[in-house]
């Protein structure tokens, strides 16, 4: 399959950087991506691990826990930056 457009360059031409960020993008949205990448690790590993047996199986479901620590972290530095309804019901019953 042929790609149309080329991938615009990183702002660093320092021919190292081989993924690089927009500066220019707000924390709440890093924050909200990084959540999502996080929960896309959490199935893969997670259908991986049930299709193996054994110390590759628990390797597996040992990085699915910390992928899910990972989201459970970002997703609560994303509702301290930018607190919802859900968010501050919850902050009530905790309190």
């Amino acid at each position: 399959m042929k790609k149309h457009s080329p991938n615009p360059p990183c702002p660093s031409q320092s021919g190292t950087d081989i993924f690089c960020i927009a500066q220019n993008i707000d924390p709440e949205t890093l924050l909200v991506q990084a959540c999502e990448t996080l929960a896309s690790l959490n199935a893969l590993t997670t259908d991986l691990a049930f299709e193996l047996d054994g110390a590759f199986r628990h390797k597996l479901l040992a990085t699915q826990q910390l992928s899910v620590l990972g989201e459970l972290l970002v997703t609560r530095a994303l509702d301290i930056l930018v607190p919802t309804a859900d968010s501050a019901a919850a902050e009530r019953t905790v309190s």
